[in-house]
């Protein structure tokens, strides 16, 4: 997220969850275990941060500390870098554990805080997140874990049960458009990133860098196939976008975000509020030829497709019915 500050303040488009965490240090009722869940790159670590900081205080030098990592009451332990990221849980009892037990050290209070909780603490296997739960059933006065998670349902049912759970919302367009403009990404580049990064700044920035634009030349690839390719065509482009290089599941997103410019250009929707604007002239042509009824129809398609896949349909598949369905819209 934007800014250099540590203060809730600086957390964007969060108004619900910083609310909830204010009102608990005004109250002085600040929760020992929180679960703050949503995708990533909305902000979720940073208001753990500010949580912190709120209730250690204000000094200038405490604060620069939090900020640069090196205060011993504000820890953040992220997934391992190898193999599966979960925490083990040797290292759990040996590293992490005791500073709960001992602290604060300084401070008036200690945060212990968890990216990526679920990867860290899964549900299978089970040992480290049985042994982190054991310290969240007898919290000791004056300590807070905050556990951050994507996917919460991961998590075992007992750990949700024991936390506070305060949820973070996707961001909205301005908001990842006053990230990008802050990073002095080029306004041709920034639409489509904003379009394909479902509400995660992380993910508009990453997009930014190039990603996008490969993304719709895929989506561009799909439509052009669909629009005037015979089965041969299908066929291969099917075998293409399987093994393409982009995570298929990017390039459908891409499609679907593409194919709600074509609905909303065939509204009447002005060109400065498409998503890729950049591509106006080109958007607004597929988008009269095919119609909003047909881009929608479309948009249905590819999400069945999605949810397919995530069920662990076959890819090849999977995709196959997809562009032979939507030829015939």
């Amino acid at each position: 997220m934007s800014g250099d500050g540590i203060g809730f303040d600086t957390v964007l488009a969060q108004a619900g969850a910083t609310g909830i965490l204010e009102r608990a240090v005004a109250s002085d009722r600040v929760a020992s275990s929180y679960l703050f869940e949503g995708p990533s790159g909305v902000g979720k670590q940073r208001a753990a941060i500010a949580l912190a900081a709120a209730v250690i205080g204000a000094e200038a030098p405490a604060q620069k500390r939090i900020l640069d990592g090196t205060h011993p009451d504000v820890r953040v332990f992220g997934p391992r870098e190898d193999g599966k990221r979960n925490i083990q849980v040797e290292t759990l009892r040996a590293d992490i554990l005791p500073i709960a037990q001992f602290a604060p050290f300084e401070a008036s209070a200690t945060f212990l805080i968890f990216p990526e909780a679920d990867v860290s603490f899964p549900e299978y296997p089970p040992e480290s997140a049985n042994a982190l739960l054991k310290t969240l059933e007898e919290p000791r006065k004056h300590v807070h874990f905050i556990l951050l998670s994507e996917r919460p349902d991961r998590l075992l049912p007992t750990i949700r049960s024991r936390c506070q759970r305060v949820r973070f919302a996707r961001l909205p367009a301005d908001v990842l458009e006053r990230v990008l403009v802050e990073r002095d990404v080029e306004e041709a580049r920034r639409g489509p990133a904003i379009a394909l990064a479902d509400g995660r700044a992380d993910r508009a920035i990453e997009l930014a860098d190039g990603g996008a634009e490969a993304l719709l030349e895929a989506a561009l690839m799909l439509d052009d196939v669909c629009a005037s390719g015979g089965p041969g065509e299908l066929v291969r482009a099917a075998e293409s976008l399987v093994r393409s290089d982009s995570p298929l599941p990017d390039v459908l997103e891409a499609w679907i975000a593409f194919n709600r410019d074509l609905a909303a250009a065939d509204l009447g929707l002005e060109d400065a509020r498409l998503a890729f604007r950049h591509r106006a002239p080109l958007v607004r042509e597929r988008g009269a030829r095919l119609g909003a009824a047909g881009a929608a129809k479309r948009v249905e398609l590819i999400q069945e497709a999605l949810f397919a896949l995530e069920r662990n349909g076959n890819p090849q598949v999977v995709v196959d019915a997809l562009l032979y369905d939507a030829r015939l819209t």
